[in-house]
Parts: C-alpha cells; structure tokens; sequence
C-alpha cells in the first residue's frame, strides 16, 4: 500500500500548499483518524484526514473505460519493466489505466482498459451473460464433427470446457462465442482436436463489438457502459463453477 506525507495529501486535495499544510499540523488543527500527527506522518488511502475537523478527500480520478483493438506481438501486462511489448506502453495513456481480463500475445482483437477497479472485479466475476465472441482460422478443413465436439466441451487443463456456440463460416474459419476464459482456451480447445489455429480475434465482449481499426481505441460510451453494469449485475448473482 502507497504511503503519502501528510503534507503532500493537503496539497494534492486541494487544500493548501505543502508549507502552508505544515504550519496547520504544526499547530494541531490536522487530525489523522481523530489524533494529531506529528509532522512527516505519512497515511495511506484508508486513513481518515480533516482540518479543523473538516473532512478533507481527494478528488476522484475521471473513470476511463476504453474499447482497444490489440494488435498481435503486444501483451496484455501492466508490468513495464519485464514486458517491452506491453499493452500500456504500446497505448501509452495519459493516466494510469489496466487491461480487463487478457489476450494472448498471437492474438489480435477486442480487450477493454479501464482505471475503474469496481468494474474490473465485477466482469471478471461475472458468469452469464459475460459472452466474448472470436472469429478462428485454423489449418485444414473444419468438419461437423470437429464443430460439434467444440460446442459440447474439451477436456483442457484438468475440467470440461463449458458448452458453446460454434458456427463454421467457411472451410477453415469459424465463430465461437464463450462465457469462460481458460488459458489459451480455443488454441487448446483446437490442438485436442488435432488442430491448429492461425489466425485468432475477439470481436465482441458482452455488448461491445470490434468496431476500430488495429492498435486504435475509443471511448466507452454511456449507454454501453450502463448495460455492461445492467449484464454484470445480473450475471454476479448466479455462482456456478
């Protein structure tokens, strides 16, 4: 957990200069979860601060939530420092924001950033109505049995996959829309059948369809995001494994 001095959390709030915010500790009018501090105090996002027993808060970060067309060879990782490729250098935003959910490396398509924390859980949570639809080209003729085994389930990573849509759109493409998301789920799902896939790329999550160019991104806007909240409500009520 981030540590702040008490001085520089005045500032930032709004309240006053950082040497101002000293003399106020200084003469006891800045309570910390009701006690005095001594000056150099540093708190963290829990802590309760006030001034002459006004609560002070920061201002809230404006929420950001973005629809990305990830283009191959970049990673879905926060990590800057061990991923070159990674998704927010790649985005290079001007506030710190974070992929929800993944995307492999060889796959291309759809991911969703935000800096909301809240709506992160809640879709990561979410069991129905959480759809994400992929356009697959694998390497040799698809066949109504291999459309049929992947609608049923593939034993992958120790479970069953979770039945599904699987439409064939020509003789070595298909479209599957799934409500899990298993490492490498349809790559996997593919290699069991004696597959392999070539070319990978989500084109919807939930309500959202891919409708930007490779490596651009847009704006969620309100009406999207009020039924992605409408989705995730429903869907974080029913537990199923």
């Amino acid at each position: 957990m981030q540590l702040t001095r008490i001085n520089k959390y005045l500032s930032e709030a709004g309240h006053c200069s950082r040497r101002a915010a000293d003399k106020l500790i200084d003469a006891g009018r800045v309570t910390i979860n009701g006690k005095v501090p001594e000056m150099g105090t540093k708190i963290s996002t829990d802590d309760e601060v006030r001034v002459d027993g006004k609560l002070i808060t920061k201002p809230q970060e404006k929420p950001i939530y973005l629809a990305f067309n990830k283009p191959i060879g970049i990673v879905c990782t926060t990590d800057t420092k061990v991923e070159k490729d990674n998704i927010i250098d790649y985005i290079n935003y001007p506030t710190r924001i974070f992929p929800i959910g993944r995307l492999d490396k060889p796959s291309e398509g759809l991911i969703f950033l935000t800096n909301d924390g809240d709506i992160v859980n809640k879709i990561l949570r979410a069991r129905n109505n959480h759809e994400k639809e992929y356009i697959v080209n694998v390497n040799r003729p698809i066949t109504n049995d291999f459309i049929k085994k992947m609608q049923n389930g593939i034993p992958i990573l120790d479970t069953v996959t979770r039945k599904c849509k699987v439409i064939q759109l020509n003789k070595k493409q298909f479209k599957i829309i799934l409500t899990q998301g298993l490492n490498r789920q349809i790559r996997r799902m593919c290699e069991y059948l004696d597959y392999r896939v070539t070319k990978l790329q989500r084109v919807r999550i939930m309500n959202i369809n891919l409708d930007v160019s490779v490596g651009k991104w847009r704006d969620l806007t309100s009406n999207e995001l009020q039924e992605i909240n409408r989705l995730v409500e429903d869907s974080s009520k029913v537990f199923d494994s």
